[in-house]
């Protein structure tokens, strides 16, 4: 199988069209792969190399474009992108391949729809990884409207704000729909309980770049859940820690601790 370029398949999900990805051993336990804003299955999960770390280590992995990105249907209703709405869309591919359980990692935007999909359906996450995403996930990361105001500009030269450009860029870079964007990153933030985490019993894992400054602290997170642990990936900014592979030692070595049954409330 070529993992550098995965070919789409395609369910149903709300009336919408949900693109997935499959790779590594079809026997394995199934990892499901939830991706970030702006991003896509390929750009934060196989040209990063994840899918190759994952098929070597043995699991089944399934990643989506999330609805608004890559070769998934793109509304440009922002009532379409709240993360409860985007869980779904991730539970129901679960459904549709007929997995009971699954490890579910997400980065950024896709932590947060890992830890609403999580809470709504504990019964298909074995684990969690919240990838990009600490203290940000229930405290906010801040104002991000005008991010949608950069996506909308008639050009990048037309942007100023420093994090608009970088998201903005990258929207080009991916040749994303910044109408979709636009919409999805309006309605897509909504915070998460903290007492939702704090009952949440569910093996987690939050690895944050020591760079980012959009994440929030990972720790933090953490230790707002039962059997939550936490990674601060060195020298790695929110762009660059994804790929990193001291998070992918990491992951690996938590999911194998799962495997085994081997998860306390020790903190990293």
């Amino acid at each position: 199988m070529n993992l550098d370029r995965l070919q789409a398949s395609r369910f149903t999900s709300a009336d919408m069209d949900i693109a997935w990805y499959e790779a590594g051993s079809p026997d394995g336990f199934p990892v499901l792969l939830i991706h970030g804003f702006a991003s896509t299955a390929h750009v934060n999960w196989v040209f990063p190399g994840w899918t190759k770390t994952l098929d070597q280590a043995g699991y089944r992995v399934i990643a989506l474009d999330n609805r608004g990105h890559g070769e998934s249907d793109k509304p440009h209703d922002p009532e379409a992108y709240h993360p409860e709405t985007m869980a779904a869309d991730a539970a129901g591919l679960l459904d549709e391949l007929g997995i009971e359980a699954a490890h579910v990692m997400g980065y950024s935007m896709g932590a947060r729809i890992s830890a609403f999909l999580t809470l709504s359906r504990p019964d298909l996450v074995r684990s969690v990884v919240f990838g990009g995403l600490g203290m940000g996930m229930v405290d906010g990361v801040g104002d991000w409207d005008p991010i949608a105001d950069t996506l909308l500009a008639s050009s990048l030269d037309d942007v100023t704000d420093e994090r608009g450009r970088m998201f903005r860029a990258f929207a080009e870079q991916t040749k994303s729909d910044r109408f979709a964007l636009a919409a999805c990153i309006r309605t897509s933030r909504t915070l998460v309980d903290r007492g939702h985490l704090a009952a949440m019993v569910t093996p987690a894992l939050v690895g944050v770049g020591t760079r980012d400054d959009i994440a929030g602290s990972a720790q933090e997170l953490a230790e707002l859940m039962p059997h939550g642990e936490w990674l601060d990936i060195p020298n790695r900014d929110h762009m660059l820690a994804v790929g990193d592979k001291v998070f992918k030692a990491a992951v690996l070595e938590f999911f194998s601790k799962v495997d085994a049954g081997a998860v306390s409330e020790a903190r990293r």
